[in-house]
């Protein structure tokens, strides 16, 4: 297959912005997906590269694109493939330094999918290899592939895929990992490796699946010096993007049980974290709201006894696919089943039963493994609230609200992070998680006309009253910390005590006030 190949399909609906016809006769040995700002080790000489452009702003200067296309030159790159998704367009810059560098350049409309292109060349290359009279070393022997077809049907460990696969090559060591470092697959000669040793290798290995997600991508990895040719790592790689693809067909059917039971433990969520929820009360309805809740835990395979534990994630506003980040956190928890379900409002959350180990253990793993949420996609901040243990199925209500409370105060902080209900132990930390409306009105109505920040006037009595609780209703530490006279800070509290109708030698007409000053 050549560049110009690539022009004549209509499904792909790509548009040559630069390249003359030497560069499009050029033959295609294969195709790398990339967004690293030097892709150049990772290339191969033929291969067609496909860039979203992440590694791009306008803020750039022209040597970012010029280096960009010159590793692609240096390493014979076909031709940059690249997607308007990112900035509406392909830059003015990167065709001037395509230009430059004698590499063809395409842009990728938005409906088009790099998995599209990607299939697309693979296939004809498997087409154009069926018609070769004999066997080439740069693809899977007609057998192999057929074993490996055979081995997907009948749902076979993924270990033993991996080593079906390279067995050719004598079996060396090689891996599948997840883009959070987990272990998928690995060959027997290959030595078990850390997440975090696995986390390091992913820049040299090959993406599974170029249209995955960040957190659901699967990398192939062949550490060492084997010399395997590109076209048979695709191929490998291919096998495992459909094995993928099982999986996640397995998981969104669990996934649809899951949601139900979420359904059923917020039908009335009580506003605050009070452990009323299915089962408490009395009556026919707390009976059956029990009932329903014990079977959609059975349907989920989870036990009809805690103790659960209870997550809710969002991806903030960036958006995302919540649950399968959550999902991908989860996966490394050993001794623990859950389920996980989509929320509103792009959410996910998840119930986790403890078959052995600790609950007490399920906190300081999730937040151990936070950070690689977040080394997946440094453009999305993922946030997460986690509930304290419920005991029974009946304060999966409680637990879900605690949940959601945290993870709120986990996005007012405005970082990645991981709030446990336990760690809310400040007033600051708690009011965090009370909705921005509420917080808003409570504000508001505490502070009365001083809440008109517009007025210069009170906005001086607010940084008074603010410095003065500061400092424990020290005058003098007040006067000394805003440079003012001790006398100066008497009138000021005056003023702000009979604006706000508030005592501020009472402790709780202090708190009051402290917690409208937090809630601005």
């Amino acid at each position: 297959m050549h560049v110009e190949d690539l022009l004549r399909l209509e499904s792909l609906d790509l548009t040559l912005l630069w390249g003359g016809p030497p560069l499009l006769a050029r033959e295609i040995s294969g195709v790398t997906a990339t967004d690293l700002e030097d892709p150049g080790r990772f290339l191969q000489r033929g291969e067609i590269v496909l860039s979203g452009l992440v590694w791009w702003s306008a803020a750039d200067e022209e040597g970012t694109a010029d280096r960009f296309v010159a590793a692609l030159r240096d390493a014979g790159a076909a031709a940059l493939l690249a997607g308007e998704e990112t900035h509406g367009t392909v830059p003015e810059v990167l065709v001037d330094a395509c230009r430059r560098h004698g590499i063809a350049l395409f842009s990728v409309p938005v409906h088009t999918s790099f998995r599209a292109i990607t299939d697309t060349v693979y296939l004809r290359q498997w087409g154009d290899l069926s018609r070769r009279p004999a066997a080439t070393p740069y693809a899977l022997p007609e057998n192999v592939r057929g074993e490996l077809s055979r081995l997907l049907a009948d749902g076979a460990a993924p270990d033993t895929l991996l080593a079906r696969a390279v067995d050719r090559l004598g079996t060396p060591p090689c891996y599948v990992f997840s883009a959070t470092g987990r272990t998928i697959a690995r060959t027997p000669g290959a030595p078990a490796l850390s997440a975090a040793e696995a986390a390091g290798r992913l820049k040299a290995a090959l993406r599974v699946d170029p249209d995955a997600s960040p957190y659901g991508q699967w990398f192939l990895h062949l550490p060492g010096t084997v010399e395997v040719p590109p076209r048979m790592l695709h191929e490998i790689a291919e096998v495992f993007a459909q094995y993928r693809q099982g999986v996640l067909r397995r998981e969104a059917a669990a996934c649809g049980a899951a949601t139900e039971l979420l359904g059923l433990l917020g039908l009335d969520t009580p506003g605050s974290g009070s452990r009323s929820g299915p089962g408490s009360g009395s009556g026919s309805g707390s009976g059956s709201r029990s009932a329903a809740v014990a079977a959609a835990l059975r349907a989920c395979g989870l036990p009809e006894h805690g103790p659960y534990t209870v997550v809710e994630v969002s991806l903030g506003a960036a958006g995302g696919d919540a649950a399968e980040a959550l999902g991908e956190v989860l996966r490394h928890l050993a001794g623990h089943r859950s389920v996980m379900g989509s929320l509103a409002g792009g959410r996910a959350a998840a119930v986790i039963a403890t078959d052995s180990g600790s609950p007490e253990d399920v906190v300081p793993a999730l937040k151990e493994l936070w950070p690689t949420l977040h080394a997946c996609d440094e453009t999305v901040l993922p946030y997460g609230g986690i509930s304290t243990t419920a005991v029974t199925p009946t304060e999966l209500n409680g637990a879900l609200v605690q949940a959601r409370y945290a993870l709120t105060a986990a996005e007012r902080a405005g970082r990645a992070n991981l709030t446990a209900i336990d760690d809310l132990t400040t007033l600051d930390a708690l009011l965090a998680g009370v909705p921005t409306d509420v917080r808003t009105a409570f504000g508001i109505h505490a502070l009365g006309p001083l809440a008109d920040a517009t007025n210069p006037s009170h906005r001086m009595l607010l940084e008074t009253l603010d410095t003065f609780l500061a400092h424990n209703g020290s005058w003098a530490r007040t006067a000394e910390a805003l440079h003012l006279h001790v006398n100066t800070v008497h009138y000021r509290i005056q003023r702000v005590e009979l604006l706000t109708g508030r005592d501020l030698a009472r402790l709780d007409h202090k708190l009051d006030l402290k917690a409208a000053l937090l809630c601005r």
